[in-house]
């Protein structure tokens, strides 16, 4: 099994669109596109079976990873509210990131309206060989995500200790 993409959704498209590219280093696959509720096209018959009656069209862009993990960023046309963490409910909560540029993308992330949520932390703070770091980051909208300085298999796995 592959990470295909996760998709996310914004209250402002180009701001997202630069946030994720500047902030996070994606790369543009499809810019804002408009996408309107309606049932004669493919897309368009998903999406009322995913958003339901209603949901009044959004806008949408792809964006992809250095490793070819896609995201999908919606802005929807309805109202919305900041995206809150809500620890009682069951479902995906954050995506995470790594990078070898770890400081810097934390400056970036503020910079662009994101925000720091803890200090940096190490995972292995008392063995110089282990320089794994992580911190949780969110996006200008609220959407919650991690970084890590080091791979996730270097970060876990009892082969690296």
């Amino acid at each position: 099994m592959k990470m295909s993409h996760v998709g996310i959704m914004v209250a402002n498209m180009d701001k997202a669109v630069e946030f994720y590219t500047q902030a996070l280093g994606l790369s543009v696959v499809m810019g804002k596109t408009a996408v309107e509720e309606e049932r004669e096209t493919a897309i368009g018959k998903m999406c009322v079976a995913v958003f339901g009656e209603g949901f009044q069209g959004f806008n949408i862009a792809h964006l992809v990873s250095t490793d070819g993990v896609g995201f999908e960023l919606f802005e929807m046309k309805q109202h919305q509210e900041r995206h809150v963490v809500d620890f009682s409910r069951i479902g995906l909560f954050h995506f995470s990131l790594q990078t070898d540029d770890f400081e810097s993308v934390i400056e970036k992330v503020v910079a662009l309206g994101g925000k720091v949520r803890m200090d940096i932390m190490r995972y292995h703070p008392e063995d110089d060989n282990k320089p794994y770091k992580m911190v949780y980051l969110e996006d200008p909208f609220g959407t919650l995500f991690e970084l890590y300085s080091h791979t996730y298999s270097e970060t876990y796995s009892s082969e690296y200790e």
